[in-house]
């Protein structure tokens, strides 16, 4: 089998591994369906490429970071997923999941609160959270996100990849899961990891002093009041591999006060890229910058796009802005020059409370975490849904094989990149690229253009 070349290049052989792979060959699923779903998901593609091409056919890679969610609450019934549509609270009644609008209250999404939802697999204790009041949140957290709603994130589904089993690294909120997107670990010592959030804003180097972070042990015991400082040395992170290789990157984040350090930004936790000049250089507010970055030719070889809060999916900010922001940023990478070479994840960081009934598999005592949604776009990928078990670690690797970048640390240190299974299953670089189709959203790319920056942080938690 001969792989296509890039139109932009002469026609020559090139060094390649084929795999064969039926569709769900990770394990069969039965569909699940609601009432008035439309969409027809056509099994995955045949022929899958390992590694030998990513790099000639992908250039770019944008991984886009949205807020609180998990996989049944945007996308319960879809077809061909893992997509229940009902649960069981932690008596062993079943509830059927109900239909919300996006926008409702805040669920309790700390580290514990992952675990005891988890239930050692049976997925059956959400009801036991704790709610916006501080009361139990009782079938709340059973519901999922009316279709109208995230029609933009189903759209992309359809016409895409979407993976229906990518778990976060490792137990509690956003701030590990942003800082497992950039480092695969947040390790503070090979049996201790950084925990849930620090006492105070902004998360990072640029906090208060006295700010300090709680951790996590082998024996799965939070402890709080510990010295470490959210301003982190242990650890290496893709600003070091890419630096060193020579790929541009960029990190799109929402300023949350006017001063120059308060941007809430994973790399702002992480000591030597704060004080340097790819703070400067590489940490781009506001994260609108990323569309007009697109249109210009300028987009990075590697970026991350984090939403200001106003459109969040954070359930309790107040909007549902959150899939037109999605669609904003794919539809100007889409429209560009750089589509045919461009590979987009959508990812949400940590799943907000909400019921999933995936057993997350647990690779150590960090997690896996609940399952969140994972949307692949790119020309290379045919219309699929993916059962293969993705981590963040997953996301990470994928970058290191499309740049040829070494591992940040082995499996034994604690780095996940190592061990995690690669994003690539889903490409198929011997299809043509796939001409760009636009995601219809209710809000286009100059409304958000248009807003000035709110000043708040996407997620408090």
């Amino acid at each position: 089998m001969r792989l296509r070349e890039p139109s932009s290049m002469q026609p020559r052989y090139w060094p390649y591994v084929a795999a064969l792979c039926l569709a769900g060959c990770a394990g069969a699923h039965p569909p699940n369906t609601l009432a008035g779903n439309d969409g027809v998901v056509p099994s995955a593609p045949q022929a899958r490429l390992t590694t030998a091409a990513a790099g000639t056919y992908i250039k770019h890679v944008v991984i886009i970071v949205q807020e609180n969610r998990s996989f049944d609450n945007l996308f319960a019934g879809y077809p061909n997923a893992d997509a229940h549509t009902y649960g069981y609270l932690h008596d062993g009644t079943k509830v059927t999941l109900q239909q919300i609008p996006f926008q409702q209250r805040y669920l309790d999404h700390y580290l514990k609160t992952a675990i005891g939802d988890w239930d050692n697999g049976k997925m059956d204790k959400f009801d036991l959270e704790k709610s916006t009041n501080g009361a139990l949140a009782g079938k709340y957290p059973y519901s999922y996100v009316q279709r109208s709603q995230t029609a933009p994130y189903w759209t992309m589904a359809q016409q895409y990849v979407l993976a229906d089993n990518m778990f976060p690294t490792l137990w509690g909120a956003s701030f590990t899961a942003h800082l497992t997107l950039i480092a695969g670990t947040a390790d503070l010592t090979p049996t201790l990891s950084e925990a849930d959030v620090p006492t105070a804003l902004p998360w990072g180097c640029d906090a208060p002093a006295g700010t300090k972070t709680a951790t996590y042990n082998a024996n799965r015991v939070e402890q709080f009041g510990q010295p470490y400082a959210p301003c982190f040395t242990q650890f290496r992170t893709m600003a070091d591999t890419l630096d060193a290789a020579g790929v541009s990157w960029k990190y799109y984040a929402p300023k949350i006060s006017q001063s120059g350090g308060s941007t809430w930004s994973s790399f702002d936790a992480i000591k030597k890229v704060r004080y340097s000049s790819d703070w400067t250089n590489r940490v781009i507010s506001p994260p609108t910058q990323i569309l007009s970055d697109a249109a210009n030719g300028k987009l990075a070889g590697v970026s991350w796009v984090i939403p200001d809060a106003n459109w969040s999916d954070h359930p309790d900010y107040g909007t549902a802005y959150g899939p037109s922001w999605v669609s904003a940023v794919v539809n100007a990478i889409g429209a560009s020059s750089a589509w045919k070479t461009t590979a987009i994840v959508v990812v949400w960081d940590d799943w907000g409370g909400w019921f999933d009934d995936a057993a997350p598999p647990q690779k150590d005592f960090r997690g896996l975490s609940i399952r969140v949604p994972c949307l692949i776009i790119s020309p290379y990928v045919q219309p699929h849904v993916v059962h293969t078990v993705y981590e963040f670690g997953s996301v990470l690797k994928f970058v290191e094989q499309v740049f040829s970048l070494p591992a940040l640390g082995t499996q034994s240190a604690g780095y996940t990149d190592a061990r995690a299974n690669s994003l690539l299953d889903s490409f198929d670089f011997t299809i043509a690229p796939r001409p760009y189709k636009s995601i219809p959203a209710p809000y286009p790319p100059s409304f958000f253009v248009s807003k000035a920056p709110s000043l708040r942080p996407p997620d408090n938690y």
